[in-house]
């Protein structure tokens, strides 16, 4: 995937196309600004959008691309289709009669077996105000709480992990702090080609402070792996055993942040216990990597003025992700590498709207008017 530059041409040389409208394009959780075009002869163009503070112009090639999703005739719905039984092929209808079909289905549903007898399930492509006006559907008219979104399978580690370690779904970083910061550790992603505009401004960044350190741990040697100081190739499902060896080299060298864990942390105690229960040689042995490399990407980190760290589906989509996301967040935390310019942990989705749904009530157990739900807290916070 080349990005775009802001001078490059999607379709040749030539003058620029008249806009139609701006939007943000729907594939990774980047969120890049396009602007859509028509050419001469009618058919839609899409450029990046220059004015846009997350892609300032670039596309990746699935942003390029999205005008012939667009115009593609041969198998997408162009209209309303029903079937009035089960055995009957699809007819045209018009969205009047769409709709109210689909309005009567969910009403004979809802009154023969009750508001949990149907449910829905939303994109993380959805605009904050369409989330809105779907859960004020489903819990406020309809009565129930089934609904969710893709927050629910690709998120849902990273959700718990943030709330139980800084008490709220956030994330506390934003992609200025790309430029700011001077380590970058990516643990089980490969931005270069999932979030390929994110990864970019980190290769513009790198190439303007030639010191910038990127750790990445993965099983796998990956684009992402071409730039990094470090590779970490761990065994799969060693990540929290990586993440806790580091944090004990970061304690044995007095590089963590005392003032920070006093005034801002607790279960530091516990913490430093449970990283203690092995060697670095132990988990050098437990991860497949050497303990000089483990003890460099910690020497990164504890020399580091800001420190990021990027995680994505290697980390969430896991039998104990929560774990894993607790274990890499606690790096910032015991760092005091949050909170700061160019500091913080930084998860990275699949689409581009999952927070923004989440944040007027897009999962079952989260309250329409705030966005909150009551986890027990554990471990470090």
């Amino acid at each position: 995937m080349r990005p775009v530059g802001e001078g490059d041409s999607l379709e040749g040389a030539g003058a620029a196309l008249p806009a139609m409208g701006k939007t943000t394009c729907c594939y990774c959780g980047v969120g890049c600004g396009i602007v859509i075009s028509k050419d001469p002869k009618g058919r839609v163009q899409v450029e990046g959008d220059k004015d846009h503070p997350v892609n300032k112009g670039m596309l990746c090639s699935k942003g390029m691309n999205l005008h012939y999703t667009v115009m593609d005739q041969s198998d997408r719905l162009l209209y309303p289709e029903m079937r009035y039984s089960r055995n009957q092929p699809r007819q045209r209808v018009s969205w009047d009669i769409a709709l109210e079909r689909t309005a009567a289905v969910f009403k004979t549903i809802i009154d023969k077996y009750g508001p949990d007898a149907v449910a829905f399930y939303a994109s993380g492509q959805c605009l904050t105000e369409e989330y809105y006006v779907v859960n004020k559907l489903m819990k406020g008219f309809i009565g129930s709480n089934n609904i969710d979104t893709n927050s629910r399978l690709c998120m849902s580690s990273a959700v718990m992990g943030y709330k139980m370690s800084l008490g709220e779904d956030s994330v506390p970083v934003s992609y200025d702090d790309i430029e700011l910061c001077d380590v970058i550790f990516v643990a089980g992603a490969n931005p270069a080609w999932c979030h390929p505009i994110l990864w970019r401004r980190v290769e513009a960044a790198r190439e303007k402070n030639p010191n910038l350190k990127i750790i990445v741990s993965d099983p796998r040697k990956t684009q992402t792996c071409s730039i990094a100081n470090v590779h970490l190739q761990l065994n799969p499902g060693t990540d929290i055993t990586l993440h806790h060896a580091i944090g004990r080299c970061l304690i044995e060298t007095d590089q963590v942040s005392f003032d920070f864990i006093t005034d801002h942390t607790n279960g530091f105690d516990a913490y430093r216990k449970i990283v203690f229960e092995r060697t670095m040689e132990e988990a050098a042995a437990i991860c497949g990597v050497e303990v000089n490399a483990i003890r460099q990407a910690a020497g990164f980190i504890g020399n580091a003025k800001g420190f990021i760290t990027m995680w994505t589906m290697g980390l969430n989509q896991s039998v104990v992700g929560v774990n894993k996301n607790l274990s890499l967040i606690n790096l910032n935390l015991i760092t005091g590498q949050i909170g700061k310019p160019g500091a913080g942990p930084f998860s990275l989705t699949g689409q581009p709207n999952a927070m923004g749904g989440r944040e007027v009530g897009g999962l079952s157990n989260f309250y329409l008017h705030t966005g909150i739900w009551q986890v027990k807290q554990t471990g470090m916070k």
